[in-house]
C-alpha cells in the first residue's frame, strides 16, 4: 500500500499543479486524463459535463478518436453515465460485456473481447452533479475497486473545483464585456443621440439587440426599408465591439457594377483583367480584424453569392488572378431592404448563404412603425441644422401637423433631406405648410394650400396632361411617352389632378362609339 499511496500523491500533485496554472477548460481536462494514463494502468477515460441543452457530452477524453468522442452524448438517465449523474454516486462495472447498462455509445470497445473493468464517479459542485468522470481500471486487478473509487473521487473533487473556477472567470469576463459595451455606448455621442430620439418600444428593442450582439463574433443581418438607419446601426455594432480600433469598411453592393464587385471585395493581381495595371487588395483585406458592412446584400449576383458563401464558411479567399489563398479575421454585418426569404423562395438568393448571414437578424423599424418618435426626430434634425447652418427653424402648427400625419416612405433619410432643404430655401425662420415643396405629399391624403404662382403652373401642367391623353384616345402609356415621363409618373399626375373620373368617362364614350 505504501507504493500505491506514494503513486497517488505524485499523481494528485501533478494534477493540482496543472489545475492551479490553467484556465482553458478542455485542454486542462485532457491533460489531467493524460497524467492518469501515463502514471497508471488506465487505457481510456472520459470527462462528461452537463451542457446548455441539458445533455451530458464528452468534453475531454483519452484513448478515443475525435469521432468516438463526438458520439458520447447522453441523456440524464441514459446508461451508466446517466445513472452516475442522476444518483450522484459511483458505479463499478467488473466486466463491461456483462453489464446491460454499459451502452458503449462511443463504440471504442467494439473489437475488444477481453474482460474490461470500468468505473465512474460524479463530478460535484456544491454537492450537486455537474458531470461524470469515467475510466478503465486504474491500478490493476491486484488492487480493490474501492481503492480505485476512493482515488477517483479525489480527482473528481479537484476537477469540480477547477470547473467552478473556470465558470466564475467566464461569468466575470461576460460581466466585464457587458460593462465595456455599456461604457462605450455612453461615450459614443452618435449612439446616444440616435437612441435618445428613438424611445419607442421598437427602437428600444433594436438598442437591446445591438448591445447584446456587439461584443460577440456573430454575423449580423440588418433588415428594414431604405432610410431607416441600418448603416448607423452597423456602425454602432462595430463601435461597441472589441474590433472598434480596427477598420469599419462599407461596401454598397447595389452601387457597384457586377463585373467590378468581385474585384472590389476580393481584390486582384496585376494583369488579372484588362485595366488591372496594379495589385489591388480588396475591401475584405482592408477590413482585417475589423468589420465589413455589406449594404444591399440582396442585390448581389449568383456568382458573387457563391464566393461570399465560401468566405463566410472558411474566412479565406483568393484575389482575382491569384492562386494564393489568403485568410483574414473579419466580422460580417450585412443589410438589405429586400425580403430575403422570398428571394430564396424565388431562386434569386442562395438558401445556404441566407442561413450564413441570418445568424443574428435585427429589424430596424420604419417611421410608420414608430410614429411616437417623429416629433423628437424633427427636433433632433432642427438642432443639427442649427449647428451646421446657424439658423434655428421653427415649424408652425399646420406644417408640424402635416409632417406628423405623413407616412414618410423614405423614412429618416427623407425627413433629414426635407428639413435641410427647408433650412436652405425658406428665408423666414418660421416654416409654414406653404413652404413645403408642393409635390412632397403627393400620394398622401394631406392637402397643401397653393399660392397663385403654384396654381397657375399646376393648371398648365394639368392641361398638358389632359391634352396628351385626348390626342392618344386616353391611353395612358402613349400619352406618357409623348410627355417623356414613365407610366407610373403619369398615374401620379392623374391622381394629383383628380382625373380618374374624367378618364373613366372618356374611355366609356370611346367604347360606346366603337359599338355603334
Amino acid at each position: 500500500m505504501t507504493s500505491i499511496g506514494a503513486l497517488e500523491l505524485k499523481v494528485l500533485f501533478e494534477i493540482a499543479n496543472i489545475i492551479g496554472h490553467a484556465l482553458d477548460l478542455e485542454r486542462t481536462l485532457e491533460e489531467v486524463l493524460r497524467i492518469l494514463s501515463d502514471s497508471m494502468s488506465m487505457k481510456r477515460a472520459t470527462i462528461t459535463l452537463l451542457d446548455d441543452n441539458g445533455q451530458l457530452v464528452i468534453r475531454a477524453s483519452h484513448g478515443l478518436s475525435a469521432e468516438e468522442k463526438q458520439r458520447g452524448v447522453y441523456r440524464l438517465n441514459e446508461g451508466i453515465t446517466g445513472r452516475i449523474f442522476s444518483t450522484a454516486k459511483p458505479f463499478v462495472v467488473p466486466d463491461i460485456h456483462k453489464e446491460p447498462l454499459f451502452l458503449d455509445k462511443t463504440r471504442s470497445r467494439q473489437l475488444e473481447k477481453d474482460r474490461i473493468s470500468f468505473l465512474g464517479v460524479p463530478i460535484l459542485l456544491q454537492d450537486k452533479p455537474v458531470g461524470v468522470l469515467n475510466v478503465d481500471r486504474l491500478f490493476g486487478d491486484e488492487i480493490s475497486f474501492e481503492e480505485d473509487v476512493r482515488f477517483l473521487t479525489i480527482v473528481a473533487t479537484l476537477i469540480g473545483q477547477f470547473y467552478s473556477l473556470v465558470k466564475q472567470v467566464q461569468a466575470r469576463e461576460e460581466r466585464l464585456k457587458r460593462e465595456n459595451v455599456n461604457l462605450r455606448s455612453k461615450l459614443s455621442k452618435n449612439y446616444q443621440r440616435f437612441f435618445i430620439v428613438g424611445k419607442s418600444p421598437s427602437m428600444l428593442r433594436v438598442r437591446q439587440m445591438i448591445e447584446k450582439v456587439a461584443p460577440t463574433r456573430a454575423t449580423v443581418l440588418l433588415l428594414g426599408e431604405s432610410g431607416t438607419g441600418k448603416t448607423l446601426a452597423a456602425q454602432f455594432i462595430h463601435e461597441l465591439s472589441d474590433r472598434n480600433s480596427f477598420p469599419f469598411i462599407k461596401v454598397n453592393c447595389a452601387a457597384i457594377p457586377e463585373n467590378l464587385l468581385e474585384s472590389e471585395l476580393f481584390g486582384h493581381e496585376k494583369g488579372a483583367f484588362t485595366g488591372a495595371t496594379n495589385i489591388k487588395p480588396g475591401r475584405i483585406e482592408e477590413a482585417d480584424k475589423g468589420s465589413l458592412f455589406l449594404d444591399e446584400i440582396g442585390e448581389i449576383s449568383p456568382g458573387i453569392q457563391a464566393k461570399l458563401l465560401r468566405f463566410l464558411q472558411e474566412r479565406e479567399f483568393e484575389r482575382l488572378g491569384s492562386t494564393r489563398t489568403r485568410k483574414v479575421d473579419v466580422r460580417i454585418i450585412a443589410a438589405t431592404n429586400r425580403d430575403l426569404t422570398e428571394a430564396v423562395r424565388e431562386g434569386d438568393f442562395r438558401e445556404d448563404l441566407f442561413y450564413r448571414l441570418n445568424v443574428f437578424p435585427i429589424r430596424v423599424p420604419s417611421l410608420r412603425e414608430r410614429a411616437d418618435d417623429i416629433s423628437a426626430l424633427i427636433n433632433h434634425f432642427l438642432d443639427k441644422l442649427d449647428r451646421e447652418y446657424g439658423r434655428r427653424l421653427t415649424l408652425r402648427p399646420r406644417a408640424l401637423e402635416a409632417l406628423l400625419r405623413y407616412d414618410w416612405p423614405g423614412n429618416v433619410r427623407e425627413m433629414e433631406n426635407l428639413l435641410e432643404r427647408l433650412s436652405i430655401m425658406v428665408e423666414d425662420t418660421h416654416v409654414d405648410l406653404e413652404d413645403i415643396p408642393p409635390n412632397f405629399f403627393l400620394g398622401s391624403d394631406i392637402a397643401q394650400p397653393r399660392n397663385e404662382e403654384q396654381s397657375s403652373l399646376q393648371e398648365i401642367e394639368r392641361r398638358e396632361v389632359v391634352s396628351a391623353l385626348e390626342r392618344h384616345n386616353w391611353v395612358q402609356s402613349r400619352a406618357a411617352r409623348e410627355l417623356g415621363i414613365t407610366l407610373r409618373q403619369m398615374g401620379y399626375r392623374i391622381k394629383k389632378f383628380d382625373l380618374e373620373n374624367l378618364l373613366r368617362e372618356r374611355r366609356g364614350q370611346g367604347r360606346m362609339s366603337l359599338h355603334r
